[in-house]
């Protein structure tokens, strides 16, 4: 199995490392995987210009899967669009045609305490977010700027959606939600805008294959009071690529922290790109203090996704339980009577309940 390494910015080459050592310990206990490392993001930048260095991008293509750190930081802000770290994430997701992002929430018994909100409502809690990640208006053209009919400077973007990218995702939807527990929510803006009646039109149509499925819809105002409000109401959702994006950040802080969020972007044959989701925090890079958990948790889902590792896959998860059952939390889950410990110590406890 060979693994793209794209440690990225800031925080992401601290906590890449602690996965690729957890990685490797399996590799030693009889996973038979290869890793290789190559710049990206802004490290892409610094040393070819490009965000997405070609050899990178031709690393990431003849890998089986690409583990990902977080990319950008304020030494970047300056650049031209085309040339900021971002914009190596959103090439990068096109040119390997990840159209589907999984993104789980999931509430540990042991941080029912870190959340932010009462334990009776996170407690137990368990949703997979699936975003569509290749369209949208992200993506969308026309887009720039302009001056307008009144000689006003306007910004613009187009949002829009061909009925092949819903269906498609549409299906990640229901297929996944037929694993769990039947129940798909379908979350838009359909009382405004026209994408959003497409959408819906087409997921109602998809509906059809899979009768066994509650499908429900929701509009996405309403679906971030609801996440705050009743989250466990929710099973699978499944929506856009920008309301996705702000949904799952969102549901990471039910969890007690989005250092506890991987997430995984998989094409049609799902080989993916696993990555926290979280950005790539600058003000604490190099301070040793980042949650390497979401990123460890990426691996994990990585083995099960692309490679069919289910064993694998759960010595992860079960390591990272016990990890947390001893009460070691970094800086971004600790409660009194917990024990404070470092990106490091937090990745080598992974590694010894292994």
């Amino acid at each position: 199995m060979k693994i793209a390494v794209l440690a990225g910015d800031g925080i992401g080459p601290e906590i890449v490392a602690q996965a690729t050592k957890v990685l490797r310990v399996l590799a030693k206990d009889g996973l038979k995987l290869e890793m290789e490392e190559a710049p990206f993001g802004g490290a892409g930048f610094d040393a070819s210009g490009d965000p997405l260095p070609a050899a990178s991008l031709k690393l990431a293509k003849e890998a089986d899967a690409v583990l990902c750190g977080a990319v950008g930081g304020p030494k970047y802000d300056a650049l031209p669009r085309a040339q900021r770290p971002e914009q190596g994430i959103l090439r990068i997701r096109k040119e390997l045609g990840l159209f589907a992002n999984l993104r789980p929430a999931i509430m540990y018994p042991e941080l029912v305490g870190a959340s932010s909100l009462k334990p009776e409502v996170v407690s137990g809690l368990d949703i997979m977010i699936i975003r569509e990640l290749t369209g949208d208006i992200y993506f969308g053209e026309p887009r720039g700027r302009r001056d307008n009919a009144r000689g006003e400077r306007e910004g613009f973007d187009s949002m829009h959606y061909a009925e092949s990218e819903i269906r498609r995702i549409a299906e990640v939807g229901f297929l996944t939600a037929m694993k769990r527990g039947k129940k798909l929510c379908s979350v838009d803006k359909e009382n405004v805008l026209e994408t959003s009646r497409f959408w819906r039109e087409i997921v109602i149509d998809v509906a059809k294959k899979y009768p066994q499925v509650a499908l429900s819809h929701m509009y996405v105002d309403n679906a971030a009071m609801q996440l705050v409000r009743n989250p466990k109401q929710f099973d699978v959702i499944v929506t856009g690529n920008m309301f996705g994006d702000i949904l799952s950040d969102e549901a990471s802080m039910l969890t007690g922290s989005i250092g506890m969020l991987p997430s995984a972007s998989l094409d049609a044959n799902s080989k993916g790109l696993y990555e926290p989701s979280h950005g790539s925090a600058p003000d604490i890079a190099g301070k040793g203090i980042a949650n390497p958990l979401a990123t460890i948790l990426s691996s994990a889902m990585m083995l099960r996704y692309t490679f069919n590792q289910d064993e694998w896959a759960y010595r992860i998860e079960a390591a990272v339980k016990s990890a947390l059952a001893q009460g070691l939390r970094t800086a971004d889950i600790y409660e009194a009577g917990t024990k404070k410990v470092g990106t490091q110590e937090m990745g080598d406890a992974v590694v010894a309940a292994l």
